[in-house]
Formats: C-alpha cells, sequence, structure tokens
C-alpha cells in the first residue's frame, strides 16, 4: 500500500542509505540538542495544528496508586477525544499504520481511541549528557552492524541513516536494572486465551551505568536472565541471554532444562526462530517488537510520519489479566493511542540472509526512540504479521520503557501477547553482579 510519509530535515542521499559507516555530526550540528531539538534528539515544537504538542520536559512525577514503581495512571483527567473503528476508518487513515487498518477491516469489535498527546518521554541528567557527547563521536562501523564511541545514552541524535534509527532503539533509555514477572499468553483464531508461561525476569543494562564510561563499556549493553514459574511442567526452566554491538558475536544465550538437569548453549534463541517461551507463537526477535541483531536486513530510513500509535498505555500494562484482552486483541477500553511524530524504517532482507519474514517496517517513537508498531511482510509482499508494542510512562527514572509486545499473525488469526506484566509489579533495582547472568550462575542456583 502506498502511504504518506512526511520527511523531515533530510537530504535524498540521506534517505537512501542503507547502513553505510556514518561519521558522527559537527558540534554546530550537535547543538541543536539545546535549541531546537531535545536533548534525546526528538523536536521540541508541536506539529502546525496543535494536535502534537511542545515537548515541556517531560514526565518527571506521577501520584496515585501504582504497581511496584509503576504509576497505574499518570494522566487520570484525560478522556478520548476520538474513536476510529471500521466505519469511520477511511477518514484517518493517513495516521494509521497498515497493520492498525488491518486490524480494523478484519475485527469489526476492534477500536483505536485517541488520547490528547502527552509527550511524556524523559532521561537522568548524566543521559542527556551523553547523548550530546555521542552525537559526535559515536559511529556505526562493520557495514553499520556495530557502533563505536559511543555510551550511557542515545548513540545517534540526529540519525542519517536506517541503521543510526535502529542503534538508537536497541540502546533506548533504560533503567540500570529492572526486575519484574510477566507472562505470555496465546490466543487462538477461535478467541481462546492460554496460558504459555509465567516467569520472574532480571534484567541489566550495562550500557546505562552510571559509573560507566565509552572507553571501558564492554560493547554489552543488556544482560537478561529469567525463570519459569507457570505451568508445572515448564517450572524452574530458565534462560540466560547477554546481547553486544559485536557484530561476529553479538548474541550469548543459556538455557536450563529440568528434565535434562544440565545448562546447555542456546545458539538458536534469536532471529526467526521459534519463542519456545510463547509456546512458539511469535519468533524470538519478535520480542518487545524487536529484540536482537540487525545483521539479517538492510536498513532503509524512509523519514517521519505523524502516527496514531500505543503511548503512555500504564493503563493497560498495571490491568488484570483478564481486563487486559478483548477476545482476539488487547482490550481496546484499556489501550490509549496517541498522535506522535515517528520514525519510519524499513528492513528489507539482506543479500545471503534468511528470514521467515523477508521485510518489515518499523515505527519508532521520536522522543524515546522506542519501537511502538512494527509490520511483517511474506515473500509475496503481503501484510502477514502486525505488532503493537504499548510504550509505558515510568518517571521514576524517568523514561518511556516498552516490554510487553501484542504479536498478531493476520493470516492465522492469533496473537501472541509476549512478556505482559499484568498481575506484575515492576521494579527498578540495583544492579547485580554481571556473574549472575551466565550459565554458570543458573546450574549453580539449579543445584542447590
Amino acid at each position: 500500500m502506498q502511504r504518506k510519509t512526511f520527511l523531515l530535515g533530510f537530504t535524498a542521499a540521506a534517505l537512501l542509505a542503507t547502513g553505510a559507516a556514518q561519521a558522527a555530526v559537527s558540534a554546530d550540528e550537535a547543538a541543536q540538542l539545546k535549541t531546537t531539538l531535545t536533548p534525546l534528539g526528538a523536536e521540541r515544537a508541536g506539529n502546525k495544528d496543535g494536535t502534537i504538542p511542545a515537548w515541556d520536559g517531560g514526565l518527571k512525577a506521577a501520584a496515585g496508586a501504582r504497581m511496584g514503581d509503576l504509576p497505574v495512571n499518570p494522566y487520570p483527567a484525560d478522556k478520548p477525544t476520538l474513536k476510529i473503528d471500521a466505519k469511520n476508518l477511511a477518514q484517518h487513515t493517513a495516521r494509521l499504520s497498515e497493520g492498525t487498518q488491518a486490524l480494523l477491516k478484519k475485527y469489526p469489535d476492534f477500536y483505536v481511541n485517541v488520547y490528547p498527546t502527552r509527550r511524556s518521554a524523559a532521561a537522568p541528567a548524566y543521559v542527556y549528557d551523553n547523548t550530546l557527547k555521542n552525537a559526535t563521536r559515536c559511529k556505526t562501523k562493520d557495514a553499520g552492524m556495530s557502533v563505536e564511541g559511543c555510551f550511557g545514552g542515545v548513540p545517534f541524535p540526529i540519525p542519517k541513516d536506517g541503521t543510526e534509527v535502529m542503534w538508537n532503539y536497541l540502546l533506548r533509555v533504560e533503567p540500570e536494572s529492572a526486575n519484574y514477572g510477566f507472562r505470555n499468553l496465546v490466543i487462538s483464531a477461535d478467541g481462546v486465551r492460554a496460558l504459555a508461561t509465567r516467569n520472574d525476569i532480571w534484567w541489566q543494562y550495562p550500557y546505562f551505568y552510571k559509573d560507566g564510561s565509552a572507553e571501558t563499556w564492554s560493547g554489552e549493553y543488556f544482560l537478561e536472565r529469567f525463570n519459569a514459574t507457570e505451568p508445572p511442567y515448564k517450572a524452574g526452566e530458565s534462560l540466560v541471554i547477554r546481547d553486544s554491538i559485536d557484530a561476529k558475536n553479538p548474541r550469548q544465550a543459556w538455557q536450563y532444562l529440568v528434565g535434562q538437569r544440565r545448562v546447555r548453549r542456546a545458539p538458536t534463541v534469536g532471529y526467526d526462530t521459534p519463542d519456545f517461551v510463547a509456546s512458539g507463537a511469535n519468533y524470538f526477535d519478535e520480542v518487545q517488537g524487536f529484540l536482537g541483531h540487525l545483521d539479517r536486513y538492510t536498513w532503509k530510513l524512509v523519514g517521519k510520519q505523524e502516527l496514531l500509535i500505543p503511548y503512555n498505555s500504564n493503563v493497560l500494562v498495571t490491568s488484570k489479566v483478564d481486563e487486559a484482552f478483548g477476545k482476539h486483541f488487547l482490550n481496546p477500553e484499556k489501550m490509549r493511542w496517541e498522535l506522535h511524530r515517528v520514525w519510519v524504517v524499513e528492513a528489507t532482507l539482506a543479500p545471503g540472509k534468511r528470514h521467515a519474514v523477508p521485510k518489515r517496517r518499523f515505527y519508532l517513537d521520536e522522543d524515546s526512540w522506542t519501537l511502538a508498531l512494527m509490520d511483517g511482510y511474506d515473500a509475496e509482499g503481503k501484510l502477514w504479521r502486525t505488532s503493537q508494542v504499548p510504550s509505558f510512562a515510568m518517571p521514576s527514572v524517568p523514561a518511556v520503557l516498552q516490554k510487553p509486545a501484542a504479536v498478531f499473525n493476520l493470516q492465522a488469526g492469533t496473537l501472541s501477547a509476549v512478556q505482559m506484566l499484568n498481575d506484575e509489579p515492576f521494579k527498578v533495582t540495583p544492579r547485580k553482579a554481571e556473574s549472575f547472568f551466565t550459565g554458570d550462575a543458573v546450574a549453580a542456583d539449579a543445584a542447590r
């Protein structure tokens, strides 16, 4: 489908770039981060008709109930200003992704509640300082598959190509460490919801260590370890993942299986391997919208677009499980959609590579660099999959974060809801020793 996009401030050459090595921007260009751009690289100004307001510093505090450290509703006075459903879809296609339009056409009871746009994205002062430094020192290398000179902030706040935007996503703002429980749930084509797994998870982000630096950083940007607690036959299984900017060895993974009573390397945990944590209902690199390395695709920066995306979705992610779902989708009454400027990046299968989804289109929020929506296309170019990634405001960091993702298989009529936080407290925690995130640590704990 031909879609109208709004290209803001790019040369033709930049728009055609697909991942070649890029130099850092000049000091003069970087100075925009203190004037016309936010400290993370978004446009400070609102849009012409006022439906996107100017950025005023983001959300730094929120009153009311919490689930762990997560506010249940940072904007309790807000009400929907527009409801989009199949009946009025034709009036709003310019501001809806192809995947969202497909859901509106497929499910008559699905709708989009549009709320006032709240530019809640913020970051700690040290992240702003590091982002300014990164603008003039951070570069891509290995044909865009790795980076150098980056640390502790958005690597490319003034991006010039698709790989730079995707590195901004992979190295988006996160707390040093977080702990929470999550559920993976699968909804069949006939609307039956089933629990795949319930897990306790620990994440750690060495890239954002407050006492780190570009010179001392190892290149590992996130460490993950989780243990399954449900259903009973999976209880005790563990998975450890360590992701790195190393283009030759971007991921190390270990799995503990209770039946085998041993830890083994798990080199297939990634890309388009079916996600066994979700009963194989999605691919591993569809977790959190996109999780993994960039090397299976070439990445084209299409430009910017004003788009309705799930945003400030605290109400949804803190709801009870039964309240968070409709029959075939996330509960529209709990979902919050807002109009934001997004970066649009198209991923096309790279020469000599393979992936079950040969083409994807990503929509990334300009304020937070979180991924909001993803559309996946089959070998014939037909829309096959679409993902909604409901980000949520976390003023205690401060940041806009993303964890849950709803992965729709439009052809099969199924939904895989991954890392849902419902009924689970989300906590920002002191960081652990990095040895906790190893196969040896999992084996030692299993032996006790």
